[in-house]
């Protein structure tokens, strides 16, 4: 009777646990597959926008509503409040004080300074557009860098200095001011590093890129600039016919430099007509208090950051606005419009969207996938040339925004340090640009001479291509690997 009644109760115990198991692993087969059907929604939603030329932005905002009221079952409030406020001011604050800095002509007084100072090297001319160019883009918007575009390409033609050297500088040079902690790239890697709790510092991820851009810089060197060390002078490569002349901006402005990166290339710079704050003469009241903040700014950060502080760098620029504004109301006003809003909705767009993918575990099971690789390496490596490749054909910020967040399961995973993997992961998807499907490439195409054009795209999407492959294998063999260790 004794037995019977166990055996009864073992049979019951069985059957409950079995209902359980059932029960289980059909709740987590549905969670499962909402996870997968917003992923694939997410998916979807990036490659429409980037195909049909859509503001992605506003695509994933009304893809984050939609899925996590259907999908997540959340409210209209918790979808909002992923919106990245804090970024939101950053790109805005950063992007209205050096907006107001190119309407009031101090951009363009700065560049002809500095090409005024030009050496008489050739070999050096790559060189100087660098750092112009570097300069330039670290002021918010790193395309800003490619009002130096049609002045390179000029000075090349006249000079001597191959197309694609003086071409791939100014890329790079776009590519490393972009990653400084007042420009676009490094704003939303670090931020988006620094939301997620993983302490990675804007000076090192500048100096990263930095690094990365000048052996790029020394390659390209190598591959088209030998030529040009066998060169005396520019004057000489030049002819005597140039003898007293200066390198110069010509007819091509900051001031019509437009923020973001979906603007076409004509919007970009203007080759038919001169801004009137680029006439030659001293530096005006506004403009020399404009250096005097833009100095200001970065000695801000920089003494912050050395006291253990956090600088928020947005507050900081709509301060430095302000008394600009209230020194000269209508450059101030001027520059309201070319707060680059695009890319704050971009940027906030995905962001909104990745956060609704983490309250449904969606992110966890991307985790789940790069632990089944077996290899955290191997994950790493392979994250970063997804984003390689489709930075190579898509918006970079976007990229950005979108992998970085996506990044942070297989670093929660543990065997790689987070600094390392994103630091990594930023510079991979940035340094495949130079690709002529990408605006700087195709920038370089269109400023070129006609019958130069089918040589330079070659040269490009060969140079573009390879760094989906080798900027993962440098950044991960040379970064993320050695702090494993250390």
């Amino acid at each position: 009777m004794v037995t019977a009644t166990v055996a009864t109760e073992l049979v019951v115990s069985l059957s409950e646990s079995f209902s359980f198991i059932q029960r289980n692993f059909s709740l987590n087969g549905e969670i499962m597959l909402l996870q997968i059907i917003a992923l694939a929604i997410f998916i979807a939603l990036f490659a429409v926008g980037a195909i049909r030329g859509v503001q992605i932005g506003v695509l994933m905002l009304v893809g984050a509503a939609g899925t996590g009221l259907f999908l997540a079952d959340m409210t209209v409030e918790k979808i909002i409040a992923e919106f990245p406020l804090s970024i939101m001011i950053l790109l805005a604050g950063v992007t209205y004080f050096f907006a107001i800095a190119q309407e009031n002509g101090t951009v363009d007084k700065i560049i002809d300074w500095a090409l005024e100072k030009v050496g008489s090297s050739a070999v050096l001319l790559p060189i100087v557009f660098f750092v112009i160019t570097a300069g330039i883009a670290s002021m918010g918007a790193p395309l800003a860098g490619l009002v130096m575009m049609p002045v390179g390409m000029q000075v090349a033609r006249k000079y001597g200095v191959d197309y694609a050297l003086m071409g791939l500088a100014i890329c790079f040079a776009i590519g490393a001011g972009g990653f400084a902690p007042t420009s676009l790239y490094g704003i939303v890697t670090y931020s988006t590093a620094h939301d997620a709790g993983i302490d990675l510092s804007p000076f090192l991820l500048f100096g990263i890129a930095v690094v990365v851009y000048l052996v790029m810089l020394a390659v390209a060197y190598f591959m088209f600039g030998r030529t040009l060390f066998g060169r005396k002078s520019v004057m000489a490569a030049a002819g005597s016919a140039h003898s007293g002349s200066t390198v110069s901006r010509g007819s091509a402005s900051a001031t019509k430099v437009a923020f973001g990166e979906d603007e076409d290339d004509e919007a970009l710079f203007d080759s038919s007509s001169t801004s009137a704050s680029s006439e030659s003469g001293p530096f005006s009241f506004v403009q020399i208090l404009t250096v005097v903040l833009m100095v200001g700014l970065i000695g801000s950060v920089v003494v912050l950051a050395a006291f253990g502080k956090e600088p928020d760098i947005g507050l900081l620029c709509f301060f430095f606005g302000a008394i600009l504004s209230l020194a000269d109301p209508k450059t101030g006003k001027a520059a309201l419009p070319k707060i680059d809003w695009s890319t704050v909705l971009l940027v906030g767009g995905i962001i909104t969207f990745v956060g609704v993918l983490q309250n449904m575990g969606a992110v966890d099971l991307l985790g789940e996938g790069a632990e089944a690789i077996g290899s955290p390496l191997i994950a790493a490596f392979v994250l970063c040339i997804v984003g390689g490749l489709v930075s190579a054909f898509a918006s970079t910020t976007g990229i950005l925004a979108a992998l970085v967040p996506l990044a942070l399961p297989l670093i929660a995973a543990g065997g790689v340090p987070g600094w390392a993997l994103i630091a990594a992961l930023g510079v991979c998807s940035a340094v495949v640009d130079v690709s002529p499907f990408s605006t700087l490439g195709a920038t370089v195409v269109a400023t070129a001479p006609q019958d130069h054009k089918a040589r330079l795209t070659r040269i490009l999407v060969k140079f573009g291509m390879s760094m989906v492959i080798i900027g993962p294998i440098v950044l991960v063999g040379g970064l993320v690997v050695p702090a494993m260790f250390f």
